[in-house]
């Protein structure tokens, strides 16, 4: 019986050590949407910017990048250049979700940074990024023409997910064919 304690801390370093001699990148948040449709969402415009709501019948036929975001997010302004610079390619549309913000800080973090998006919706409450399956902010969706989410980014976008994972995720939806 008294072995007990020192069989349980053997069994449980010996599964921390294969995870992390396994080689899998622990980074990578596997999410169940991958493949499927994008959550039917419809959400209100931040007032002040004169874009659209975020609504997705609106994605219909474009590649769609979904960045979820909010003012009070260090991550967030960390990755805003990559998305100011995002919002330069006109093969795709941004739309944002404004993740529990106060609206005059959202639009004042706009103001400093710039705006990317095309749209942007107002997730108050906080209850439509549950439905997208969002852990944390900032997370950014690749979502085909078709609606379909392609591919999910957990935390900030750097230039290297840019180049290795989005951009590829983009040129496969703009290369497949039209459903």
């Amino acid at each position: 019986m008294f072995l007990l304690p020192l069989v349980i801390f053997l069994a449980l370093s010996a599964v921390f050590l294969l995870q992390l001699l396994s080689g899998r990148d622990i980074s990578v948040v596997p999410s169940a949407l991958i493949g499927q449709p994008a959550p039917l969402t419809k959400l209100e415009p931040l007032e002040g910017t004169k874009l659209p709501g975020f609504d997705v019948e609106m994605f219909k036929g474009k590649v769609t990048l979904v960045n979820v975001w909010g003012s009070w997010c260090v991550p967030c302004r960390q990755e805003h250049p990559m998305l100011m610079e995002l919002g330069q390619d006109k093969r795709f549309q941004i739309a944002g979700i404004n993740y529990k913000d106060q609206p005059q800080n959202a639009l004042r973090f706009l103001g400093e940074l710039g705006n990317p998006y095309d749209l942007i919706g107002v997730d108050q409450n906080g209850r439509a990024v549950i439905d997208w399956g969002v852990y944390g902010v900032p997370e950014t969706f690749v979502v085909g023409p078709d609606g379909t989410i392609l591919y999910k980014h957990v935390g900030p976008l750097t230039q290297q997910a840019i180049l290795e994972k989005i951009l590829p995720e983009v040129d496969k939806a703009l290369a497949a064919p039209a459903s």
